[in-house]
């Protein structure tokens, strides 16, 4: 069964470190082998892992994506006015999966994984699943 997780987000554009809560979570579950798959069921936030031991990293990030995918352009057609938000949620996606070996998630020395948020403040879901070995 999958585990539903919700956060607050404080920005428009976020990323917004999730690791700690997901390592919690194979604990509680006395995972020792198995894969992790943690999900954003929406449209204008995604999940992703990259470098958590440099803050400069996320704000560079941020910055190239709004650089990309500016929040106002003269051709965005969509109502709501979020395509960037929509724009950036594709490009970074809406899953991961992380192998679990010994209790722990296999990441690099300088990852993390991140809820990236580009249409806050919200409250937002995302939700994990764990297949045990």
């Amino acid at each position: 069964m999958a585990q539903k997780f919700t956060i607050q987000t404080h920005e428009r554009d976020e990323m917004y470190e999730i690791t700690t809560s997901l390592q919690a979570f194979v604990e509680e579950q006395h995972i020792d082998e198995g894969v992790l798959y943690v999900y954003c069921p929406h449209t204008t936030a995604g999940i992703t892992i990259n470098e958590n031991a440099d803050p400069d990293v996320v704000k560079d990030m941020l910055m190239r994506l709004d650089e990309v995918y500016p929040w106002e352009h003269p051709k965005y057609r969509h109502a709501e006015g979020n395509s960037a938000s929509h724009l950036k949620a594709s490009t970074v996606g809406s899953s991961q999966v992380v192998m679990i070996e010994n209790g722990e998630m296999l990441l690099g020395t300088w990852q993390g994984i991140y809820f990236c948020e580009f249409d806050g403040p919200r409250q937002r879901n995302y939700y994990v699943k764990i297949l045990q070995k």
